[in-house]
């Protein structure tokens, strides 16, 4: 008998989302270079104050995340009340989709941008647009050659994962000033901390009611298990995603850590610099193996191989030595890997490595 309980159209359609890989089969000492995570981790005060959390584990957790809200706010200069947290950005990224597209309404990316955007807008019903980079980087007129009537959202991330390549505030403020009236654009910037004065666009979101930037502390927090997020945008949009967020979504344990976390500078401040150091140790280290990349403005590097054929056979050669990298072929990178900045020694060993697939070691 046919079941004519079914899910809504279009659901069926997503590709479920794929994290990258933690362990090698029959590989021990194994460093993890596939999901851009901090290799210092959280820093001590957030690990303290999640263990403190435990204390209260019976008790709800706060509603309003007044407290979060405020410590973000004190440490970027934003208005309080026009944030919103969530499990990761993700959560804000779906809430956008939920509440402002639907049926009939479509929803741009650009073609190597995060699959979230696409996964939230069918999820919405919306259609999923994609429209050209220019070299692995956004190309802002393509962008508002693709808008339509139709167009609610505009995602970018900037800089962009995978590929680690950013757009300038000038190139941003015209693609908010072109997009139809209709439309936010939303500005993801998971790695804008990775940016040494960068605001990731909060000059523009205080300047215009149609932008809207997401954060999170998975990445240089290093609290991409415990899942927290956060955006800033006009007070009317946040409002109306406020009505849609669930009561309880963070945790007392999440709150808690991610306030110690984004109050400790030092940590910050080490992780950036020793990222910055060794990106550019790492890509200079490829690049006299023949392997290229773009400037990357994030945690990673997207290495660049002459085919598929190879990216996958350097992915293989990797993995047999313990290291984890990503395969970016769903982003429309076949031939690239994406590698993430891990400690000095993980670096040593993605450098070594390279050198012996290129130089025809066997694996």
């Amino acid at each position: 008998m046919t079941s004519k309980i079914v899910p809504q159209p279009g659901i069926m359609d997503i590709a479920p989302y794929v994290g990258g890989a933690s362990k090698v089969e029959g590989v021990k000492d194994i460093v993890k270079l596939s999901s851009n995570e901090n290799p210092f981790g959280a820093s001590d005060a957030a690990k303290e104050a999640y263990r403190r959390a435990a204390q209260d584990l019976h008790r709800y957790p706060s509603t309003d995340h007044a407290e979060l809200r405020a410590a973000i706010a004190a440490h970027h200069g934003l208005d309080p009340d026009r944030i919103i947290c969530g499990t990761g950005s993700d959560e804000i990224i779906h809430f956008l989709c939920q509440a402002y597209a639907g049926p009939g309404d479509e929803v741009l990316y650009t073609e190597h941008g995060f699959s979230m955007y696409k996964i939230s807008a069918s999820a919405a019903g919306a259609t999923p647009v994609c429209v050209k980079e220019r070299e692995r980087v956004i190309d802002v007129d393509a962008i508002l050659a693709g808008c339509t009537e139709d167009t609610k959202l505009v995602f970018i991330a900037n800089p962009a994962n995978p590929t680690g390549t950013m757009i300038g505030g000038n190139e941003v403020a015209r693609l908010a000033a072109g997009i139809p009236e209709q439309a936010i654009l939303v500005l993801d910037g998971a790695y804008v901390e990775y940016v040494e004065g960068f605001d990731g666009g909060a000059g523009l979101v205080e300047s215009r009611d149609n932008v809207v930037k997401t954060r999170t502390f998975s990445k240089i927090y290093g609290l991409g298990g415990l899942r927290i997020g956060w955006g800033y945008g006009p007070k009317e949009i946040i409002d109306v995603l406020n009505r849609i967020r669930g009561p309880f979504n963070l945790s007392s344990g999440q709150l808690a850590a991610a306030e110690a976390a984004i109050k400790d500078h030092a940590h910050l401040e080490h992780s950036r610099s020793e990222n910055t150091r060794l990106r550019a140790w790492l890509a200079e280290a490829l690049a006299e193996h023949g392997v290229a990349s773009d400037t990357s403005c994030a945690n990673f590097i997207l290495a660049r191989f002459a085919s598929q054929q190879e990216a996958e056979a350097a992915d293989d050669f990797l993995k047999a030595r313990g290291l984890i990298v990503r395969r970016v072929a769903g982003y429309n990178l076949p031939n690239c890997l994406r590698i993430t900045v891990g400690d000095e020694s993980s670096c040593r060993r993605v450098a070594y490595a390279i050198g012996q697939f290129k130089a025809g070691v066997p694996a």
